[in-house]
């Protein structure tokens, strides 16, 4: 199948204020995108992705019929729409409502005002994410990867397990927290643990140091996911836990990419 490429994309922009749709249609047009169908409120956005579908998703936040969450919900907990890149554009700071959205399995969180070189390479992981184009590795054939994804987010699950499979990652299984994890990790061999920090039960840091510090399971490669800042105490406590790779939600394919081809051709 032929990839799309940032020109082909077919995008919904919602947005409340007439003149930050026109800037924001302005710099996507400068990008060379070709379809915008703008709209000024969430009503407008579902009825026009269910009439006619959407490559990509560019929404603000705060709108009169509600927020930029029940739009992305809508669509990642739609079975013909889950597949939809989602984009937050945003003056929104807080970290409490920036996190509900990175949870639910967004695809990239810009400012408000954003400049060219941040729309571009959010405008690049969405196309990366709907182009589906395997990992080649010399040491595994990566159909038969054995990969445990732990997140207590179904969404965040969702959006990972897509990415993943996208890149021709089929044996995934499921945990919702670390406890879980370590009962599937007890049964059975696992090749790559993709694991999100924040949990109930058991976090990711316990979890990545029962799997590093058990002679059976020290050889599994960690990936931790997490919306925590790079210079927090937690990242500096889960470093120290022999994690292999951090990444950061939103979960960009190019960056995961990269990290699966180190990790697996070790």
């Amino acid at each position: 199948m032929e990839k799309l490429s940032i020109s082909d994309l077919n995008i919904v922009l919602v947005e409340p204020s007439d003149t930050q749709r026109k800037i924001i249609a302005g710099m996507l047009t400068q990008e060379h995108v070709k379809q915008i169908d703008a709209v000024s409120n969430i009503s407008e956005a579902k009825n026009l992705v269910e009439l006619h579908g959407a490559d990509l998703i560019v929404s603000a936040m705060y709108f009169e019929d509600g927020t930029a969450i029940d739009l992305l919900k809508f669509t990642k907990e739609s079975s013909t729409f889950k597949h939809i890149p989602f984009m937050l554009v945003s003056s929104e700071s807080r970290t409490s409502k920036l996190e509900e959205f990175k949870q639910a399995g967004v695809a990239a969180i810009l400012p408000k005002p954003f400049e060219t070189i941040h729309l571009h390479r959010a405008l690049k992981a969405s196309v990366d994410s709907l182009n589906a184009d395997e990992l080649e590795l010399d040491l595994f054939d990566v159909h038969e990867v054995r990969v445990l994804l732990v997140d207590d987010s179904k969404l965040a699950r969702n959006h990972i397990r897509r990415v993943l499979e996208g890149m021709g990652l089929q044996k995934i299984k499921e945990a919702e927290n670390g406890a879980m994890a370590l009962t599937l990790i007890k049964d059975e061999p696992f090749d790559l643990v993709v694991t999100d920090y924040n949990m109930p039960e058991m976090d990711g840091r316990e979890l990545s140091e029962f799997i590093r510090f058990n002679p059976e399971t020290s050889h599994i490669p960690i990936i931790m996911v997490t919306s925590e800042a790079a210079n927090s105490m937690h990242m500096a406590n889960i470093q120290q836990t022999g994690v292999n790779a951090l990444c950061d939600k939103p979960f960009e394919p190019a960056e995961v990419r990269a990290m699966l081809v180190a990790l697996l051709s070790d």
